[in-house]
């Protein structure tokens, strides 16, 4: 009898929006949600052998959002805890960055005020043991590594530390604490006006870096700013509309949202934006999503900036959190949401397999590489909202200025590197080899960045150890792409001496995209860019 009523408080819960639908349905026997509900509970009663109850239920309500659209999607307790993570802003653990180099865990840089670096481990230590258990050498997944690091704050957890010039192995305890997770790749000035801010996710702190970031850009004399939301996937609706806010009039409609139950809900612009004047350019690409979408449809609504780079994603679904008992969530698209001037940018999804492989068509069809080649029917065609520049929806924000896709650099040879991890392991050598030579001799990142050289011996080293992973070295594809492998090597560097603003820095001097909006920036005639047709 307990059993029997355990199943029907679970799935009373688990269908509680339907079942409290029904309820007031006098035909509540015959409603679907009655007949699911009989079906699981004869099949867990009384089917012949022993079933995985939880099991049955995941699985059909993964089936039921299967036939919906591509984004209501079931995530079971630990999916949404790892999910919840880089947008909440924080998880609970050691506080390093690392990467695994040749089966070790390699420390890139401890977190600055963060537990490790308070008891003194420092970038370039292996971890080789955790609670007396060895985790180098033994093959173990990066994410049972990071299940035995990770623990709840205030308790402790003992580490053994391999150090470059020290013979044994050094012995620390670290008592684990809460650790910021970053949504701002990097800020820094490109030159005396023009400030540069990445945001890779909206996440619940997002809009408070921008804001720190930001000011602290002003105080170094920024004037004009490039936005870059290239390869961010989107996050909190509602950090979208405040970082849209910075940059928008009082009043100015940022986003709307509309749904089959969910009328219409408007969101405006306060007025009080730290940038609603200067220049002002935000770079895309196809993997900028959602609330990507958000900020740079509104900006080009209102004509207040320049959006360059290549179409978004088109991802214009939202999503409302659903949570379960059992800490899975349920997260079922509710509405779409539109951009000022009326645009709805979701992409077809009639047909999920091409909706999965767009991006690939893409590719083929030539769109990465020529404007031309995208064409979108006059009937998603509409007007900007001050200049009445023509604008589409239907499938992502098209910029004003397209950047293709640059493949001048890129070879096979060059990809096998990267993917059998060569180019990070001569990094790893290297960094571990100079560390402290390289620290003594560049005081500062403009010091290393107008004097340090990858030498032809630091590329021999590339290539020898390329070999020993067999790839075989081709001379015609290594001349082609020696100068984007230096580079690579020369950010890695940079960002190991000092932090990941200097490995931007470095590496967006061969960014197509980051180019042209500096190329732009610099025109006289900037305000005409965006004239009326």
């Amino acid at each position: 009898m307990k059993k029997t009523k355990f199943i029907a408080g679970l799935l009373a819960c688990i269908f509680s929006i339907s079942l409290l639908q029904a309820q007031n349905n006098k035909n509540y026997s015959q409603s679907p949600a009655r007949k699911l509900q009989m079906a699981e509970f004869a099949i867990a009663n009384l089917y012949v052998d022993s079933v995985d109850e939880k099991r049955l239920v995941e699985e059909a309500i993964v089936a039921m959002l299967k036939d919906l659209d591509p984004h209501s999607t079931y995530s079971n307790s630990e999916e949404v805890k790892k999910m919840n993570e880089p947008l909440v802003g924080n998880f609970e653990g050691i506080g390093v960055q690392f990467n695994m180099a040749e089966d070790t865990l390699f420390v890139i840089q401890p977190v600055s005020g963060g537990p490790s670096e308070k008891v003194g481990i420092l970038a370039g230590d292996r971890i080789v043991a955790v609670n007396d258990s060895a985790i180098a050498g033994v093959k173990m997944s990066q994410e049972d590594i990071m299940r035995r690091l990770r623990g709840p704050k205030g308790t402790k957890v003992n580490l053994k530390i391999v150090r470059r010039g020290v013979k044994e192995q050094l012995p620390f305890t670290v008592t684990r604490d809460k650790i910021p997770v970053y949504s701002l790749d990097a800020s820094y000035m490109i030159d005396e006006r023009i400030g540069y801010i990445k945001v890779n996710r909206f996440a619940a702190t997002t809009h408070k870096e921008f804001l720190e970031a930001f000011n602290q850009l002003k105080k170094e004399g920024m004037k004009d700013l490039i936005l870059d939301l290239q390869g961010n996937g989107g996050g909190y609706l509602n950090i979208a509309i405040d970082l849209a806010n910075e940059f928008l009039d009082k009043e100015e409609l940022i986003v709307y949202t509309e749904g089959r139950r969910n009328p219409r809900n408007e969101f405006l612009a306060k007025g009080n934006g730290s940038f609603q004047e200067g220049r002002l350019i935000v770079l895309v690409d196809e993997f900028s999503a959602s609330a990507s979408e958000i900020v740079s449809g509104a900006i080009q609504d209102w004509d207040r900036g320049v959006v360059v780079g290549r179409r978004t994603f088109g991802k214009g679904l939202v999503q409302r959190p659903i949570d379960l008992p059992d800490g899975s969530m349920i997260r079922l698209t509710v509405a779409r949401y539109y951009t000022p001037a009326g645009r709805c940018i979701q992409k077809p999804y009639e047909s999920i397999e091409k909706y999965n492989d767009d991006l690939i068509e893409r590719y083929n069809s030539g769109e990465m590489m020529s404007a031309d080649s995208i064409h979108f029917p006059d009937s998603l065609k509409t007007k900007t909202l001050k200049l009445g520049r023509t604008v589409y929806g239907g499938g992502g924000i098209m910029p004003d200025y397209f950047v293709p896709v640059d493949t001048t650099l890129y070879t096979q040879y060059h990809r096998d590197l990267s993917n059998k991890g060569i180019l990070l392991k001569v990094h790893y050598q290297l960094i571990d080899t100079h560390r402290q030579e390289w620290k003594e001799a560049y005081r500062n990142y403009p010091d290393f960045n107008r004097e340090f050289k990858v030498s032809e011996a630091m590329m021999q080293q590339l290539i020898e150890e390329g070999k020993k992973a067999g790839v075989e070295y081709n001379e015609e594809q290594y001349r082609k792409s020696a100068p984007l492998m230096k580079l690579q090597l020369k950010a890695l560097i940079a960002r190991d001496l000092w932090d990941m603003n200097e490995y931007y820095h470095t590496i967006n001097t061969a960014d197509e995209s980051v180019k042209k909006a500096i190329e732009l920036l610099k025109r006289d005639d900037f305000e005409n860019l965006l004239i009326k047709e």
